[in-house]
């Protein structure tokens, strides 16, 4: 008798493990879908594509440009000076490696065509949100948007 009831639990318990598996998985995927990680963003083309990132300090803007041809890329800082309204630049240019979880690994080993000793490197997530494209910085955060959504013009009313 002991056995039985020992053995009806453990079948209970183990259809109960199952069951709130299961809703945990539902909610993860509903997770991993809103912050871009399960998206189906395997065909979309990112060749000949330009990502700007802006961010605006208290004493400089700084301008940040990708551009990827192929499997080259060219990452371009542009930095304001606010104070004295100077700009300065630094091109660099490398590949770009993307995986099958839309992953994006940029490597820029040279800068204005001269090897650099540490090559600049970003991790990158392709995302999309409300059909524009956007690269997210693993590292930082960071939000790269698709040039051409923000040169698209607004529909006159």
């Amino acid at each position: 008798m002991k056995k039985i009831f020992i053995g009806i639990l453990c079948i209970g318990m183990i259809s109960g493990i199952k069951a709130q598996y299961g809703s945990l998985n539902n909610i993860l995927t509903k997770l991993e879908e809103r912050k871009g990680v399960n998206q189906q963003l395997e065909s979309v083309n990112i060749d000949n594509k330009k990502f700007v990132f802006i961010k605006d300090d208290a004493d400089h803007t700084e301008r940040d440009f990708i551009v990827i041809k192929g499997n080259k890329a060219t990452y371009v800082e542009v930095f304001d000076d606010k104070k004295t309204g100077e700009s300065n630049s630094n091109v660099f240019s490398g590949d770009i490696v993307r995986n099958k979880r839309n992953i994006i690994s940029l490597r820029a080993d040279m800068l204005e065509n001269k090897k650099v000793p540490v090559p600049l490197t970003k991790t990158l997530l392709l995302t999309s949100q409300d059909h524009i494209l956007y690269l997210i910085d693993i590292n930082t955060k960071d939000r790269w948007i698709d040039e051409e959504a923000l040169s698209k013009t607004k529909p006159k009313k």
